[in-house]
C-alpha cells in the first residue's frame, strides 16, 4: 500500500477543537497508453497493476480481443507509460481517436465508443445466485481495501463467484478499477463467463458495455445506477443489483437470477 498513498500534514477541525495530525491521501498519477508506437490515451489513475489497466482498456474498447495478438509490454513506471505491441500492426485512423466519449466516470473515464459502436450482444448466461451469497460477497468485498479504509479516496471492482472474491482492485477511477480486473483475467486466463462483478462505483451505460464484453451476467454495486445503465442493462440482459446496506439490496433489471432468502 506504500506507492498508493501519500502522508500530508492538516488541521483537523471538529466541534471540540482543532489539531494537527497527518492524513494518508490516495495518490493520483497519468499514465499514458502507446499501442504500436502511437500515443492512444493519458488516464488518470492509482500507481498500481498499470499493466493490467493498459491490457483491461484496450480491451474494453475493442483495441484486444485476447492475448494471443500480444507481442509485447513495456511499462515504464517512472514515466507513466505503458506501450503494448501487437503481433499485426494494428492501425487506426485518426477519426478513432476523435471518436472518443468523455465519461462521466472518476479519473477523467475515457471511452472510444460513439453512438453506433455502443452494442454489445445480449449476455444469456443461465447463472443465478442466492440474496444470501450477495450479502456475504458485499461484506467481503467491503473489508478488502486498506487502501479505501485509509484513505476513503479510491473505487474498488471485484470478478466473483458464487460463494468468494476471485480478483480484486482498487483505483481512484470505478472505470479503471473495473478494466484491471479485465486485463488480469485476459493475461492469466481466468475466465469471466458466469461470474459476478461488484464495484463500489455507480452503474453507467459505458459499465455496463465494459461488463458485456466480458460475458458477464450480473453486476453489483453498493451505489446507485443512472438511468441510461439500467436500460442498457436490461436490453443486454444483465442483472443489475445496486443500493446493496446490510441485508438490502434494489433489484432493477432481471431479478429472475437472484434466488430469495435462500430458497
Amino acid at each position: 500500500m506504500d506507492n498508493e498513498t501519500e502522508k500530508f500534514s492538516i488541521l483537523k477541525l471538529t466541534e471540540k477543537g482543532s489539531s494537527s495530525i497527518e492524513a494518508e491521501v490516495a495518490r493520483e498519477v497519468p499514465l499514458t497508453i502507446i499501442l504500436n508506437n502511437q500515443e492512444l490515451v493519458t488516464l488518470l489513475c492509482s500507481p498500481t497493476d498499470s499493466k493490467y489497466l493498459a491490457v483491461g482498456f484496450l480491451s474494453s474498447e475493442g483495441f484486444l480481443r485476447n492475448k494471443d495478438e500480444i507481442k509485447r509490454i513495456m511499462v515504464d513506471s517512472e514515466r507513466g507509460v505503458v506501450r503494448l505491441e501487437t503481433v499485426e500492426d494494428k492501425e487506426f485512423t485518426k477519426d478513432v481517436l476523435f471518436k472518443r466519449i468523455i465519461s462521466s466516470g472518476c479519473g477523467r473515464g475515457a471511452s472510444f465508443y460513439s453512438a453506433a459502436d455502443a452494442t454489445s450482444q445480449k449476455v444469456q448466461s443461465q447463472m443465478k445466485i442466492l440474496a444470501d451469497e450477495i450479502f456475504v460477497l458485499v461484506n467481503e468485498f467491503q473489508h478488502s481495501s486498506e487502501v479505501y479504509l485509509a484513505t476513503h479516496g479510491v473505487h474498488s471492482a471485484a470478478l466473483c463467484d458464487n460463494k468468494s472474491v476471485l480478483v480484486f482492485s482498487n483505483d481512484i477511477g470505478r472505470h479503471n478499477a473495473i478494466d484491471k480486473i479485465f486485463g488480469k483475467c485476459l493475461l492469466e486466463d481466468i475466465p469471466t463467463n458466469d461470474r459476478v462483478i461488484i464495484t463500489s462505483g455507480r452503474i453507467s451505460s459505458e459499465i455496463l458495455h465494459k461488463v458485456a464484453k466480458r460475458g458477464i451476467p450480473i453486476i453489483i454495486s453498493i451505489s446507485a445506477p443512472t438511468s441510461l445503465g439500467v436500460k442498457i442493462a436490461d436490453n443486454l440482459g444483465i442483472t443489475l443489483v445496486a443500493s446493496v446496506r446490510g441485508r438490502r439490496m434494489n433489484v432493477y433489471t432481471h431479478g429472475w437470477r437472484i434466488t430469495p432468502d435462500g430458497k
